[in-house]
């Protein structure tokens, strides 16, 4: 009997793991009975209960299994570990607030067994904010212009990735992954399959404007040249620039040399024009040099403080 892996990354989740278990489990009763499961919750140091209602899971059910990690390791790297330590044939990654529906699940089934090595959700439409959803759509349209493999918008994570890509996720040394990035550079035959995000079942989003940045900056500096070369570019442009005008300006003073006065004005605008674009290039350069200096570090992606039911593999 083929084993498939649902990994749920939490973190402050408390209303939502019970439910979440309880509606994967459904579907493998009703749509999946030819199929065993594990559940796999991998928590980030969540703040509330969620902890001891995950536990409480694991003693009714050894096919629950979780991980508890020792601190919170950021929401790139918890999912891709979690994923690493699936034992299925396949394993499916899903968020535990419900904004992706687990009625999923026996759609990337099926298109698994059509012969694809990825299932990847992508969101079509969204019940959560539309200026969200807006901003996110320009986003995904701007990476994928500058980057210089293939990235697809609207993908989160939501999927099925079949074992053998698995085992290239375990081969990634990657303190810093981006999996969206990984799928998208290193996926094999890939299926898409379009739904809607829902809202959040309990709880608010962990989300916050600083995370989503960073994110987006983790995307940019590692699929994309594109920063760097308009640093050069827009140096040439404005250097040749700077070089007529003072060109300019001496041949003027030449020529009247009496009646030209250049005044202060053209110096300030100069100094304040170069010296924004000289501080927005030097903190594109640092972005780079921090996912650099992450990568160069090799810090392992996560560090467990506890994991449950994982001798058990019935």
């Amino acid at each position: 009997m083929k084993r498939i892996s649902i990994v749920i990354p939490t973190y402050n989740e408390e209303e939502n793991v019970v439910a979440m278990s309880d509606a994967i489990i459904d579907q493998f009763k009703k749509n999946l009975p030819q199929y065993d499961y594990e559940i796999i919750f991998i928590d980030n140091d969540s703040k509330d209960n969620t902890r001891n209602m995950i536990e409480g899971l694991c003693l009714v059910n050894k096919k629950i299994k979780a991980i508890f990690n020792a601190k919170n390791f950021g929401q790139n790297n918890s999912p891709y570990y979690g994923l690493c330590q699936a034992t299925g044939d396949c394993a499916i990654l899903i968020a535990a607030d419900f904004q992706e529906p687990p009625e999923m699940i026996p759609e990337f089934v099926k298109g698994w067994e059509e012969g694809y090595q990825i299932v990847c959700g992508i969101k079509t439409s969204s019940k959560e904010s539309k200026i969200m959803y807006f901003l996110r759509t320009c986003y995904y349209k701007l990476i994928r212009k500058m980057s210089s493999i293939e990235l697809f918008e609207h993908f989160t994570g939501l999927g099925l990735y079949d074992k053998s890509f698995l085992d290239t996720l375990r081969k990634i040394d990657d303190p810093a992954p981006f999996l969206r990035g990984v799928v998208a550079e290193l996926g094999g035959h890939r299926k898409e399959v379009p739904y809607q995000q829902q809202k959040r079942k309990n709880g608010k989003t962990n989300n916050n404007w600083y995370l989503l940045y960073d994110i987006a900056m983790l995307s940019f500096t590692s699929y994309t040249k594109i920063g760097m070369r308009f640093a050069t570019i827009f140096g040439f442009l404005f250097s040749a620039i700077g070089f007529v005008v003072a060109l300019a300006y001496l041949l003027l003073k030449i020529i009247f040399w009496n009646s030209f006065s250049a005044g202060t004005t053209p110096i300030l605008i100069g100094v304040f024009l170069f010296g924004s674009v000289q501080l927005f290039f030097i903190g594109l350069l640092g972005e780079y040099i921090m996912n650099i200096n992450t990568r160069v570090m090799n810090r392992p992606l996560v560090i467990e403080a506890k994991r449950i039911n994982f001798d058990d593999n019935k």
